[in-house]
C-alpha cells in the first residue's frame, strides 16, 4: 500500500453523485493547500480525504479548513511462507468469477451490504439511493475491469452466489483482499474464512510476500476472523469529507 500523497477525480463517484468528487490519499498537514487548490481548479464538489490516524497535526488542519471525519479505516496484513496457510472448511465451493458473474455479484452486493455503513453513509448530505449503489456498483466493475480488480472469488450456493471476495495486485510484493461480501443466508458457515484462505493462496501464487485488508473501525466479527488467520493491526486512517 503506498504511503505518498495522492489526489485525483474519482470518475466512478463523479457520474454516481452527479457532481465532481476529489480523493485525497495519504494527506499530511503540509498537503492541505496543494489539495484544497486541485479542488478549486477541478470545481471539485466534495473532497474526500485520508489521514493516518496519529498525525493530529493534520486532522486539526483539516477539521479547521473544513472537513469533517465520516470514519476510521483499520489496515491488517500477513507476512505469507512464515507459517503453512490454514486448510478451508469448503463450506461451499469456490471459483473464479468471470463477466459472465458481474450481475450476480452484483445482486450478492446488494443483499450483503444492506445494513453495511460507510463514509458514504455517513454524510448526509450525499444521496441515501446512490449512497446504496455504491457496493453493488464496485462488485460488478470488478468482474469486468481489471483496473479494479485482478480476481474475483465465488462461493457458489446451488444455483445462486453465496460470497465473493475481490483482490489486487497492489505491488511486486503486496497483495490485498479488496472486497468481500456474504449473503446473509450463508453466514456462520465459515464462507467468510474460505474466501480469506483463498485469498491468501491467489497472493502466494502471485509471488506476493504479504496480503492487506482493510475495514471499518467497529467491524468487529472480521478482525476477529483476521486475528485468528495470523493478521495484524498495522495501520489506521481517518476519512474526512469537505464540501465546496
Amino acid at each position: 500500500m503506498t504511503q505518498s500523497f495522492d489526489i485525483s477525480v474519482s470518475e466512478p463517484d463523479s457520474r454516481r453523485f452527479g457532481m465532481p468528487y476529489v480523493r485525497a490519499k495519504n494527506v499530511t498537514a503540509a498537503e492541505i493547500g496543494q489539495a484544497l487548490e486541485f479542488c478549486r481548479r477541478h470545481q471539485a464538489a466534495i473532497c474526500v480525504a485520508r489521514c493516518a490516524t496519529g498525525d493530529f497535526a493534520t486532522v486539526h488542519a483539516l477539521e479547521n479548513a473544513g472537513f469533517r471525519v465520516m470514519d476510521t479505516l483499520l489496515y491488517y496484513r500477513l507476512r505469507l511462507g512464515d507459517a503453512p496457510i490454514p486448510e478451508p472448511r469448503l463450506a461451499l465451493p469456490i471459483r473464479m468469477a468471470s463477466a459472465a458473474d458481474s450481475d450476480a455479484v452484483g445482486r450478492l452486493a446488494a443483499a450483503a451490504f444492506a445494513d453495511y455503513f460507510s463514509h458514504y453513509h455517513a454524510d448526509p448530505r450525499l444521496d441515501r439511493r446512490k449512497v446504496d449503489e455504491v457496493f453493488v456498483d464496485w462488485a460488478r466493475r470488478s468482474c469486468l475491469d481489471k483496473t479494479v480488480a485482478d480476481a474475483v472469488f465465488v462461493a457458489v450456493d446451488g444455483s445462486e452466489l453465496g460470497a465473493f471476495a475481490t483482490m489486487r495486485r497492489n505491488d511486486d510484493a503486496e497483495g490485498e483482499g479488496v472486497l468481500f461480501a456474504v449473503h446473509p443466508r450463508c453466514q456462520q458457515k465459515g464462507v467468510y474464512g474460505d474466501l480469506m484462505i483463498s485469498g491468501m493462496h491467489w497472493c502466494l501464487e502471485q509471488g506476493r510476500q504479504r496480503m492487506i485488508v482493510s475495514t471499518q473501525v467497529n467491524n468487529y466479527a472480521v478482525q476477529r476472523a483476521w486475528v485468528r488467520l495470523g493478521f495484524r493491526l498495522y495501520a489506521s486512517f481517518y476519512t474526512l469529507h469537505k464540501w465546496f
